[in-house]
């Protein structure tokens, strides 16, 4: 491309920047978020392990995940190549992505990051409370490399096999919740159950700091969606505007589920139907328009509260949700964009990002089973792999990725990290039961001798 061809538009450069900036305070937002629906003994270490994805995504991004991401010069349909690499090419006027063309790579490359580095997070909302947080800084860059980029790549490539068999995700269905719902689903099962789990009850020790999540997640949304039309124009509005109907209409509809099962309003539901409102949005916040925006909205939460008794049924430990809200409200998600997306929203940014295609609503009756190829391919990409490098990592000495009874007991917090979220930390009855008997097990004692207060302070 001749260097007089390109032409940044400074209005969208700047749009874009401010969108990156909004999708990034997203994590910190998931690290409150995980952190207040755990236990206070557990709370430190989810907002370490979003912090973690934020500094191992960025290296690997750098790298080459943004390479293999997004490269132009592959025609594969599977995977990039290594054109960007080290931040290679993406400097100046000449440097500009086909499909991207009004915005410098590196901007684009920012903010994509911000978009694998937030899925990398989302997926430690299933093995909270019993994971090991040092094998988690080895796990976020070959999950992002080997998962993340291809699935990625398929589906927002120009060369990407799903994006040019016709499915439309416009701003992560597919790359972000399900295949995040999917590693969490696999790194629940590779680590067990937590102890207790079904016998004592596992409840949120901070439901102010979930709020303060969901806020930062909201208000961070509006960046991701509306960033994801690529320039300020008036489909980054309409993703805007759907983005925030779905998401208070899904706040409303989990609460009022709960409201008519347990006759009392509950705030986590609140949170939890506002997240599952702005997941079921995502990958079509620039392909419908406000009225299919509100029925998202309203089917996602609905599913995604049932879906979160799935764990019961089967019998695997998400301690936070992650598939049921993330993979299944991606899922859905997905679905409903087949059916409800509209040319006319689509050709509002003049048609740059997509071919012009529509869903049901539009008489395109092949498009659901477009997208229903996306959710199957991202989900089982993501679902074994992830399986696999979880399986290898621990077998390997120094890489065991389940915390030791004893210190599951006591806390991921006191036992990985020697700090806690909190100077005084509360314990249950059952808490302090296991302390005693994890203590005078570990010093040796009979089963029998209760130990006292001071030494499970001593052992914490």
């Amino acid at each position: 491309m001749a260097e007089e061809e390109v032409s940044f538009n400074t209005g969208d450069v700047a749009f874009q920047i401010i969108c990156t900036g909004l999708v990034w305070i997203m994590t910190p937002g998931l690290g409150y978020f995980y952190s207040g629906m755990a236990r206070s003994k557990s709370a430190l270490s989810l907002i370490m392990v979003c912090f973690l994805a934020i500094a191992v995504v960025s290296v690997q991004w750098w790298m080459f995940g943004f390479s293999l991401t997004f490269s132009g010069s592959s025609h594969n349909g599977f995977i990039g190549d290594f054109q960007y690499a080290f931040g290679r090419h993406m400097n100046g006027p000449k440097d500009a992505l086909p499909f991207v063309p009004t915005l410098p790579i590196c901007v684009f490359a920012c903010f994509q990051m911000t978009f694998a580095i937030i899925t990398a997070g989302l997926i430690f909302g299933g093995p909270a409370e019993r994971m090991r947080v040092l094998p988690t800084i080895v796990f976020i860059f070959i999950w992002t490399t080997i998962v993340y980029d291809p699935i990625a790549f398929w589906s927002w490539s120009e060369n990407g096999w799903l994006r040019k068999l016709g499915s439309l995700d416009f701003a992560g269905g597919t790359p972000v919740h399900i295949a995040s719902g999917a590693a969490g689903l696999a790194y629940s099962i590779v680590l067990g159950k937590r102890q207790g789990l079904g016998k004592e009850k596992f409840k949120p020790h901070n439901l102010s700091n979930v709020f303060l999540g969901t806020a930062l997640l909201w208000f961070g949304w509006f960046g991701f969606n509306a960033g994801s039309a690529l320039g300020a124009n008036a489909r980054a509005g309409m993703a805007l505007l759907t983005t925030n109907l779905s998401t208070a209409v899904g706040g409303i509809t989990w609460v009022l589920i709960d409201y008519h099962r347990e006759k009392k309003l509950s705030a986590l539901g609140f949170c939890s139907g506002a997240v599952a409102g702005l997941v079921g949005i995502t990958p079509g916040a620039g392909f419908v328009s406000p009225c299919p925006a509100a029925a998202i909205g309203l089917i996602t939460a609905t599913v995604c509260n049932f879906g979160i008794k799935i764990k019961d049924k089967i019998g695997f430990d998400d301690a936070l949700d992650v598939f049921g809200v993330h993979c299944v409200g991606g899922i859905t998600g997905n679905l409903l964009t087949g059916i409800f997306a509209q040319r006319y929203i689509q050709d509002l940014d003049g048609g740059i990002s997509y071919k012009d295609q529509g869903g049901w609503l539009d008489g395109s009756w092949s498009q659901l089973l477009y997208q229903f190829i996306g959710c199957v391919a991202g989900f089982f990409w993501s679902f074994v792999l992830t399986f696999v490098i979880l399986k290898i990592m621990d077998a390997i000495p120094g890489l065991r990725i389940r915390v030791e009874r004893d210190a599951e007991v006591f806390g991921v917090d006191q036992a990985e990290m020697g700090e806690v979220a909190y100077d005084y930390v509360s314990y249950s009855q059952a808490d302090l039961m296991n302390m005693a008997s994890a203590v005078n097990i570990s010093n040796n004692l009979p089963v029998e001798q209760i130990v006292t207060e001071k030494d499970i302070a001593t052992k914490a």
